[in-house]
């Protein structure tokens, strides 16, 4: 089974219904949505999607929805998180039966320890489907950091490790893969307020945020980064992209990340702005001064 990694594949978010269940309708909309904008594939329950407050059992059932939605038109490729690896194990088996044509793997939740464990986690759930996956390296947010020579010794091992989302911030980690292991595994930005700089050192792929809300400028932004990275596109078109694009994307790279990209759905009329306890709506000044942002880019919204 093949996976097309090279373009915008959101981190979808997970919309609830006023009894905190979740609501498949609007998620079926909302997936397919995003795909008629240009987008390739989604990552259900991934941390954008608060995977650590859902059961497993609404997890394999966002699995569905989400195959269900694409219908064969893109990849869904579920983020696989666990406090045991024997869970991990399990949803990466789950997600193979519920249809999924890959797996986003990420180190255990909480535990964070030495690359002798962490390597037998991941090799774990690897070697549980044969589908191919995604290695999610978020240092910042999970404090286990898979190196450069740790990536390459996995991609010596394990064919179907075919990917990485790389999003320790640091844009010279591309050039470090690429230096160990040539072009063996696609590289992919997960940091939104990145994805420029991503482009111009050799990332093909976008684990995207606030393409949630805003689809169209999220595929458009990632075409015309490429376009200039391979010498082709209009430099001007797409730093005027980019300059009203970061505001929105640097919500992304904050703590309260998923309420600020749930809060820009409500206002383009696309989601609601509720999520899963212990987080809680934003208020006050955090959301005034969100709301200002969002505010200015919908009406400065550029005409594509």
């Amino acid at each position: 089974m093949s996976v097309n990694w090279r373009g915008v594949i959101p981190a979808v978010t997970t919309p609830f219904n006023h009894d905190d269940s979740i609501d498949h309708g609007f998620y079926h909309e909302h997936i397919q949505w995003m795909q008629s904008a240009g987008c390739i594939g989604v990552v259900p329950s991934g941390s954008l999607g608060e995977g650590a407050t859902l059961t497993m059992a609404e997890k394999i059932s966002l699995y569905k929805t989400a195959v269900s939605a694409l219908n064969g038109h893109g990849a869904v490729i579920p983020g696989i998180a666990a406090l045991s690896t024997a869970e991990a194990v399990y949803m990466a088996k789950a997600a193979a039966d519920a249809g999924c044509k890959g797996l986003m793997v990420l180190p255990p939740y909480v535990y964070s320890t030495d690359w002798r464990e962490m390597k037998a986690h991941i090799t774990a759930v690897i070697s549980a489907t044969d589908l191919p996956v995604m290695l999610y390296n978020n240092p910042p947010a999970y404090k286990t950091d898979f190196t450069p020579h740790h990536v390459a010794e996995l991609a010596s091992e394990y064919p179907t490790l075919v990917a990485i989302k790389e999003s320790s911030a640091d844009v010279r980690r591309i050039h470090a893969i690429r230096a160990l292991i040539d072009n063996r595994l696609e590289l992919l930005m997960g940091v939104d307020d990145l994805i420029v700089e991503g482009i111009n050192v050799g990332v093909t792929g976008w684990i995207a945020g606030l393409v949630n809300s805003f689809p169209h400028e999220s595929v458009a932004l990632f075409d015309q980064a490429l376009a200039v990275a391979n010498g082709q596109g209009d430099k001007a078109k797409l730093a005027a992209l980019y300059h009203w694009f970061l505001p929105l994307l640097r919500l992304d790279v904050v703590t309260k990340f998923v309420q600020l990209i749930k809060l820009s759905q409500e206002m383009v009329g696309m989601g609601s702005s509720r999520v899963r306890a212990p987080r809680l709506v934003l208020s006050g000044s955090e959301l005034a001064e969100a709301h200002a942002i969002i505010a200015h880019a919908i009406a400065t919204r550029p005409t594509l």
